[in-house]
């Protein structure tokens, strides 16, 4: 089971890695070649990718996440 989450947002222009393991979120060098350098380009054109998450939301703030809340 993966624990690696590559993210994305509107608005937000480079991608990031969440170890979930680690607890850690950091920013990711923009993909010079290969499929995620593929897969950014698709992004950036509008399109979305989604593969092995079976949840994910965008939220306002982490504080409305922990009182149980998200902006959907």
């Amino acid at each position: 089971m993966a624990k690696v989450v590559v993210i994305g947002i509107p608005g937000e222009k480079g991608l990031w890695l969440a170890d979930l393991t680690a607890g850690t979120v950091t920013a990711l060098p923009t993909p010079a070649d290969g499929s995620l350098a593929n897969a950014a380009a698709i992004r950036a054109s509008g399109g979305a990718i989604v593969n092995g998450v079976d949840f994910a939301v965008a939220v306002s703030s982490a504080e409305r996440v922990f009182a149980g809340h998200y902006d959907g």
